[in-house]
């Protein structure tokens, strides 16, 4: 008796000892990364609160890989040679003068160029966009490049699937990646018919437990569609029923891009990129790049990428500099509002200095948790001075900035840490005065559709509420 007490008891230390050794050394190691401490206290309350699913948990989602390189220089520059050869000289093109320096920003982070004369049609609804893009897909002559988040396998996805394999058989290009943690409900079936079909079909950073678990929590966001080089389409739709039918409380709220012309090259070398990493095959010769006409003369834009892996947080990084730079208003729309702390900084400095800061959220979100820590940052918000509304209809899922009807800023990145920090995404840099207006009306349009936060009655709510509002945020990192 007394003897198996004592193994119990010598059992015991060894799993303390064990235990403690394991999370001070991942501690050490996160410290090691030179990480923000914002996200190193989520993981140790993680660890300490619950241990096994803790560590669970840091193994598939917590390691850091900005160091990684998903692609050698050599390849990359390669595949940016084409879009950079119709580079023109920054003074060749008229930047609203505040903005020259973001536009080296881009370059100098992500060798994006300015990309001069597209034109672009605005969709603030999945079926208006759906019928555009079948009807170019329906005319392709020479490639189709897709790649979406998620490419359901609904009504939807059908129909996609099978206009992609009609122009397969005509012998036309056809490319389509997806992503695998973003297309997990999707029978293998759907993919396996388009492939037998003669469509090259990739999942992005496939998973296989458990040996690839890190690349759980480094998903690609990018929704992109290329054709012929000419004609182009990103922004915040992807495959699926709810962007055309809505969801069971209300209509789906998106905004979404049809560019032709140069801009176009941007997201073709977007995608050449990403189908280089998953798929080897290079991808570069001039006839993914033809030529293209001038549309319009005040068109300039640049397209820019993020990622988890590489020194630089491009698009945290821009979306900082343009809202400390901005002089008389942002207006911006967002699903999920969980802004890293630099970010939070900037708009609350803009607000507090007398810049008219707007936020626009769903009133009703998909994830509750997300949601929950959403509200404790708007109370920081509401106390400097931006004005915050509350989409009704349904759900915003539209990620929008404009500024001082000079810039304007769409694609598929949150405004959250997910997508600054952990998703592969991409996003449009439009800088044309007409353009930040039309999308300013946008905006205004929808304000119609929102409840207005009233901060008297918002910092009134119950204690109960916001203390589980305030627990939440301390994961926001994680969600």
């Amino acid at each position: 008796m007394l003897a198996a007490i004592h193994i119990q008891w010598v059992v015991g230390v060894i799993f303390i000892i064990l235990y403690s050794v394991t999370i001070l050394g991942l501690v050490l190691v996160i410290i090691a990364e030179n990480r923000n401490p914002l996200k190193t206290i989520p993981w140790v309350i993680v660890l300490l609160l619950a241990p096994g699913i803790g560590l669970l948990f840091y193994f598939f989602f917590g390691q850091d890989n900005r160091k990684q390189r998903i692609i050698s220089r050599r390849t990359y520059k390669r595949i940016m040679k084409r879009p950079q050869e119709g580079k023109l000289p920054q003074d060749v093109c008229t930047v609203p003068g505040p903005y020259q320096p973001l536009v080296t920003l881009l370059s100098n982070n992500n060798q994006s160029s300015l990309l001069y004369g597209s034109d672009i049609k605005i969709y603030t609804n999945g079926a208006d966009k759906f019928k555009d893009l079948l009807n170019d897909i329906q005319k392709a002559k020479h490639h189709i490049h897709f790649q979406y988040y998620i490419f359901c396998d609904d009504e939807v996805g059908t129909r996609f699937k099978d206009a992609l394999i009609a122009k397969a058989k005509e012998g036309v290009q056809v490319r389509v990646l997806y992503d695998d943690v973003g297309c997990w409900n999707v029978k293998n079936s759907f993919f396996d018919e388009m492939q037998e079909a003669g469509i090259e079909v990739y999942a992005f950073l496939k998973v296989a437990f458990p040996v690839f678990t890190s690349k759980v929590n480094y998903r690609n966001h990018r929704k992109i569609v290329v054709i012929d080089g000419q004609i182009g389409y990103m922004g915040g739709m992807n495959i699926a029923d709810r962007y055309e039918k809505g969801t069971e409380w209300g209509i789906w709220r998106d905004t979404h891009f049809r560019i032709i012309g140069k801009g176009v090259h941007g997201l073709q070398s977007a995608f050449l990129i990403d189908w280089y990493v998953i798929s080897k095959k290079l991808l570069n010769d001039k006839i993914y790049y033809p030529p293209t006409p001038i549309y319009h003369d005040d068109n300039i834009m640049q397209i820019a990428t993020s990622g988890p892996v590489g020194q630089w947080r491009t698009l945290l990084q821009a979306y900082i500099f343009a809202i400390a730079n901005a002089k008389k208003y942002i207006y911006i729309q967002t699903p999920y509002f969980l802004p890293t702390e630099g970010l939070n900084q900037a708009l609350l400095i803009a607000a507090l200095g007398g810049i008219d800061v707007r936020l626009m959220l769903p009133k009703r979100s998909d994830t509750r948790s997300a949601n929950m820590a959403t509200h404790s940052f708007i109370d920081e918000m509401v106390k400097a001075g931006v004005k915050v509304y509350f989409y009704e209809p349904g759900f915003l899922h539209s990620k929008l900035m404009i500024t001082d009807d000079a810039l304007a800023c769409i694609g598929s990145a949150n405004m959250d840490f997910r997508s600054f920090e952990h998703n592969f995404e991409i996003n449009a840099f439009v800088y044309q005065p007409s353009f930040a207006i039309q999308m300013k009306r946008v905006f205004m349009h929808d304000m119609h559709s929102c409840e207005r936060l009233i901060p008297s009655r918002w910092l009134k709510r119950p204690i109960k509420q916001r203390l589980a509002e305030s627990f939440m945020r301390l994961f926001s990192p994680l969600l």
